[in-house]
């Protein structure tokens, strides 16, 4: 009796001892999953996203077509591993500024022409509207790709320090757009257009004269008369942002078929994106390029067909011919300030050549 009774102490005992393991191995367990669970988060919190500040050239009615789409596919695609932040005309920093805020670190990213930002490169003339350079929007991204332009804004932005030039695309043809109707040269005297660098330097020995302002101040001052009108983009743009209903008239002879457009990145800041990202962002640029090239190329056939806010101008062929050949003898003193300036003219001569040979569809007179 007395051995049976030891027997089954020994076992429950056993039992005992065996339930106590588990369950200390259990909630062992249990912790040191718990403890990875709660471990995680910590891991994620220590890998924070990326954080981007971009600046654009545009004000925002124009800025949610030329860039915001393009910011807002790249956000949701980089998953949490990267964020920008889009800001516009003169949020951050003046417009003419933009090159140095990039440099310096003030701002990560730019979307501007190099003439507008202010580059310190022989190649920033060529940038927003060089007179007669393109007839369409699709002439830009060919010289780029296929004529050797990319190369050689690679080479100018390569020997500058802290910035890194990504690409360059087209935008919207060049019209002049004024409170009081252009017919002739003659007219174009004295009005005062808020406009680009380069095209307004080739348009002032005409007697336009280029005006500065602030990106959002542009629509006040037409309307108090500081400004008489504007020299700084295609109808899509006139319409969209407001102009146009503050302009009366349209003037149809375009002095360039696209305003020529790039990204930059703070080298530092290019530097610390891991390689998938930039690809990614690059991708973003690409989708910004042929987004542009169908909103403006659309906009601006059915705003001159149907659009009735403005009187649509022309200059005679007979005095437009004379401003044709005038823009030869510009880009020739362009090509002698460097030899990369040289450089480019030489491929837009050789383009347009090309162009004109080949007639129909690339060039109809």
């Amino acid at each position: 009796m007395t051995k049976k009774i030891d027997d089954k102490a020994a076992k429950s005992a056993g039992k005992s001892n065996r339930r106590d393991f588990l369950k200390k191995a259990g909630i062992g367990g249990a912790t040191t999953v718990a403890a990875s669970t709660l471990a995680a988060p910590a891991v994620l919190s220590q890998s924070a996203p990326i954080k981007w500040r971009l600046q654009t050239y545009s004000g925002a009615p124009l800025g949610a077509h030329v860039i915001k789409p393009q910011i807002e596919a790249f956000n949701k695609a980089a998953n949490g591993e990267m964020e920008i932040e889009l800001y516009y005309a003169d949020q951050l920093v003046p417009t003419g500024e933009l090159f140095r805020a990039l440099q310096n670190g003030t701002i990560d990213a730019v979307q501007s022409d190099d003439a507008t930002m202010a580059s310190p490169v022989d190649v920033s003339v060529f940038g927003g509207y060089f007179p007669f350079s393109t007839r369409y929007s699709l002439d830009l991204p060919v010289l780029f790709d296929r004529y050797g332009l990319n190369e050689i804004w690679a080479e100018a932005y390569g020997e500058i320090e802290g910035v890194e030039w990504l690409g360059a695309g087209a935008w919207d043809p060049l019209h002049i757009f004024t409170k009081d109707p252009i017919r002739s040269l003659a007219d174009m005297k004295g009005k005062r257009v808020f406009g680009v660098p380069t095209a307004g330097r080739f348009l002032s020995r005409y007697g336009l004269v280029p005006v500065t302002v602030p990106w959002d101040d542009v629509e006040v001052a037409l309307q108090t008369g500081e400004l008489d009108g504007v020299a700084w983009c295609g109808f899509t743009e006139a319409y969209e942002v407001g102009w146009a209903d503050v302009c009366n008239y349209a003037l149809l002879n375009n002095v360039t078929g696209a305003w020529c457009g790039s990204y930059f990145a703070n080298t530092d800041s290019w530097a610390k994106v891991p390689d998938h990202l930039k690809e990614l962002f690059k991708i973003t640029i690409d989708q910004s390029h042929y987004y542009r090239q169908v909103w403006y190329w659309g906009g601006e056939a059915q705003l001159r067909a149907e659009g009735n806010k403005m009187e649509l101008t022309t200059i005679p062929t007979e005095e437009w011919d004379q401003v044709v050949a005038d823009a030869k003898g510009f880009w020739k003193d362009v090509a002698s300030s460097s030899p990369r300036a040289g450089r480019v003219v030489k491929i837009f001569e050789e383009y347009t050549a090309v162009m004109e040979k080949v007639g129909v569809p690339y060039r109809y007179s």
